[in-house]
């Protein structure tokens, strides 16, 4: 009779330690669920191009070298005019505002303004590109990206800016221009590098 009273007695303490194991079960995964529901829908990571060797690095941190492609891929955009500068320089500011910070986007406006009422945007063309050997490893500018702080830069951009006006060369400048390079979260939508 014993027998049969410590068998009863064992399963019941076996189903007591499956609900104990059951219950620790539920609450790691709540856990996960909600530690799922607060992670970030997206998140952009930076890798560097060649990746044969590998790369590791946090998340957060973006290489020196996205942060000059994309100042001068801006910058190069912003001062491309193709057929009127009078026209086409206000269009690119309101193009590539999502991609500006709210004061550069000011000072570009009152430049194009200022430019607009002097008469230099009339009928001009402009095309800007980087010196050869100038660009981000060139031979020339060693160092063209200076890490300020974890969303700060200072790029340096060795360009060519060529203006035409009705198919006449006008001028043709030799210019580094620091660039001043900041992350701004905004609409990833518009602006998927933040």
């Amino acid at each position: 009779m014993s027998r049969f009273r410590h068998a009863l007695r064992d399963r019941d303490q076996h189903i007591l330690t499956l609900r104990i194991f059951s219950g620790v079960l539920a609450g790691i995964l709540m856990l996960v669920c909600i530690g799922w529901m607060t992670a970030p829908d997206r998140l952009t990571i930076h890798n560097p191009p060649d990746l044969r060797s590998g790369s590791t690095r946090p998340w957060w941190e973006v290489p020196p070298s996205t942060v000059y492609s994309f100042a001068f891929y801006i910058f190069q955009q912003l001062n491309a005019w193709p057929k009127n500068g009078e026209v086409d320089y206000p269009a690119k500011i309101h193009a590539l505002s999502a991609y500006l910070t709210p004061s550069c986007r000011e000072i570009l406006e009152s430049d194009a303004r200022r430019r607009s009422d002097a008469g230099e945007l009339l009928e001009r063309v402009r095309v800007v590109y980087e010196i050869p050997e100038h660009g981000y490893g060139g031979r020339y500018n060693k160092n063209p990206v200076t890490v300020e702080g974890r969303d700060n830069w200072q790029v340096q951009l060795d360009l060519v800016a060529d203006e035409y006006f009705h198919a006449e060369p006008v001028k043709r400048a030799l210019v580094r221009y620091p660039i001043k390079v900041v992350r701004m979260e905004g609409d990833p939508e518009r602006n998927p590098f933040g």
